[in-house]
């Protein structure tokens, strides 16, 4: 399998794929906002190989009124420039602000925000796409509409669901193709 050949468009998680989770919590302004180690090489080297590249996050920090729309498009916009700094790249971001208990289409593991990507992008094919994420729901989601599945490994939470390959880190995984041939 070549990642880079095989594959087309990669979805990614955010918190605990990109940046650093608040345990409990929710990153509710730029200044919470930590990208884990290696994630801007790794969205360099991604940038190189997938289009496009998507983003799909549940933020129910809106639904219970923790953090706005508009608090959440600073943190992106913020994210987005950093990420453009460093020569990587995000091609759309989608969100689901829905709160869990009414488990909305949007909200992963549920194939919401993949299938207004499609609509944005028809020329998105699950069978070529990817999704990175490091919970359960994120692995689901990308099961559900029959993407390869990576794991970023935190160790923090029991896995449920087994994912196709399981790494320790967003860089790890942009470099595993090299190293797996």
């Amino acid at each position: 399998m070549d990642i880079y050949k095989d594959y087309d468009t990669l979805f990614l998680d955010r918190d605990g794929t990109i940046n650093r989770r608040i345990v409990d919590g929710y990153v509710t302004s730029w200044e919470e906002f930590e990208f884990l180690p290696g994630v801007l090489e790794a969205l360099y080297r991604f940038s190189q190989h997938f289009d496009p590249i998507i983003i799909v996050t549940n933020q129910q920090g809106i639904g219970r009124e923790i953090m706005t729309h508009e608090e959440l498009a600073l943190i992106h916009n913020k994210m987005l420039e950093k990420i453009n700094e460093n020569k990587g790249r995000i091609d759309q971001i989608y969100y689901c602000p829905q709160l869990k208990v009414f488990n909305p289409l949007c909200r992963k593991p549920n194939p919401g925000m993949a299938m207004q990507a499609q609509e944005d992008n028809p020329s998105i094919d699950f069978n070529r796409s990817i999704m990175i994420g490091d919970t359960d729901s994120d692995i689901q989601f990308g099961k559900n509409l029959g993407m390869l599945t990576v794991r970023i490994s935190n160790n923090d939470s029991e896995v449920n669901v087994s994912a196709d390959i399981t790494v320790s880190s967003l860089l790890e995984f942009s470099k595993w193709n090299l190293e797996s041939q």
